[in-house]
């Protein structure tokens, strides 16, 4: 699989969480825990593989987008802190909600721009070939991402 087209399926799949956490009702504590444990997993994934392979390859690849590869680790800094914030919350607590929905906000702008903007930079950069094979690696490494979401590499910077 081409690595742009798995990270775009993984925005799909968050954008998904995102919309059922939006339409539980607001007594439905247990359901929003649950989908925000769902997110809280597939954001540290997809944060991971993009860090550790996708980011470095683009880096070298498409060199006239590192301006944007470093935004990128700075807005993986604010959600990975976000997600470790969200996994010992109490869904109950008054500002759980709050979390979640600034959370989304800071993902969905993320996503937009890689996207809209700079997925067809690198595509156009790097090829059909290297980002196959960028993409088998990745759908490998997501066995190795980490569970907390602070063992991501952007949470220390």
């Amino acid at each position: 699989m081409d690595a742009i087209v798995l990270l775009k399926d993984d925005h799909k799949t968050v954008e998904k969480l995102f919309k059922e956490f939006e339409k539980a009702g607001d007594g439905a504590h247990k359901k929003k825990r649950d989908i925000v444990d769902k997110i809280i997993e597939e954001l540290t994934t997809h944060a991971y593989i993009e860090e550790e392979i996708f980011y470095p390859a683009a880096r070298e690849g498409a060199p006239d987008t590192v301006d944007h590869i470093l935004e990128s680790v700075e807005e993986h800094h604010v959600v990975v802190w976000m997600l470790s914030e969200l996994r010992g919350m109490d869904p109950e607590d008054e500002r759980f909600v709050a979390k979640v929905t600034v959370l989304m906000e800071n993902v969905r702008h993320h996503v937009e721009e890689e996207e809209e903007e700079w997925f067809p930079k690198v595509r156009e950069a790097m090829g059909r070939n290297r980002l196959q094979e960028l993409g088998k690696r990745m759908e490998k490494a997501k066995a190795e991402a980490p569970a907390d979401p602070l063992a991501v590499s952007s949470a220390g910077t």
